[in-house]
C-alpha cells in the first residue's frame, strides 16, 4: 500500500469525535477566557512546536489584546539511560524574565514533555506561566505535575489525530479532530 493510500485508508476507517464546527468552538471558547484574563497584559505566546501550531493559530486569530509571539521545539530522550530530560531543538529567542507567558499546545496527554517544558521556562523567572491545549485525553496515565490550566475539549483515551495532531506524521491539517478505530490496535 503506497502513503497516499494509507492516509485516505487512516482517515475513511477513522470515526470523527469533534467536527469542525465543534472545534471552532473550542477555539472561541479558548479565545473568551484568554481575552478575559490577559486584557490588561502583554503576555509572551510560545508555540509548542510541531502539533501547538494549527491551535496557536486558531486561538491568536481570535485574542482581542497584543502580544508578543514566540516558539519552542523540544522533546525528551525516553531511554532509562538518559533519565528521560529535556532535549531543546528550539528555545525561545524572546526573554521570558518578568513577563506573563502563555504555552500553547495541541494535546495534553501523559503530560512528561510538557511537566519538563514547564520547568525549564520556570527558571527563566516569568512571572506567570500558564498553557492552553485544545484538547485533553481522559485517562489516568498523566504525569502528576501535568496540566493546563485552558483546555478547549476532553477526549477519550484513543489515538485521536487532526487540528495538530497526527497519525503517523500525517493528517495534521484536518479541522476536526478523529480518532483510529480502537481494533487498529494503535497506541494512544
Amino acid at each position: 500500500m503506497s502513503r497516499v493510500e494509507e492516509a485516505a485508508t487512516l482517515l475513511r476507517e477513522a470515526d470523527c469525535l469533534f467536527d469542525a464546527a465543534a472545534v471552532r468552538a473550542a477555539y472561541d471558547d479558548l479565545a473568551a477566557r484568554l481575552n478575559a484574563d490577559y486584557a490588561d497584559s502583554l503576555p509572551l505566546i510560545l508555540c509548542v512546536m510541531n502539533g501547538g501550531l494549527y491551535a496557536t493559530s486558531e486561538i491568536t486569530q481570535r485574542l482581542d489584546f497584543p502580544f508578543e509571539l514566540d516558539y519552542l521545539h523540544a522533546t525528551r530522550y525516553r531511554g532509562a539511560t538518559t533519565g528521560g530530560g529535556l532535549i531543546w531543538k528550539r528555545q525561545p529567542d524572546t526573554a521570558l524574565e518578568g513577563r506573563d507567558v502563555l504555552v500553547i499546545d495541541d494535546i495534553l496527554d501523559e503530560g512528561h514533555t510538557l511537566v519538563a517544558i514547564r520547568k525549564a521556562l520556570l527558571e527563566f523567572n516569568p512571572r506567570s506561566l500558564k498553557v492552553a491545549v485544545l484538547a485533553e485525553k481522559l485517562h489516568d496515565r498523566r504525569a502528576p505535575e501535568a496540566h493546563a490550566e485552558y483546555i478547549g475539549l476532553a477526549v477519550p483515551d484513543r489515538y485521536v489525530f487532526g487540528c495538530g495532531m497526527d497519525v503517523r506524521e500525517l493528517w495534521r491539517q484536518l479541522p476536526g479532530i478523529y480518532a483510529l478505530k480502537e481494533k487498529s490496535g494503535d497506541g494512544a
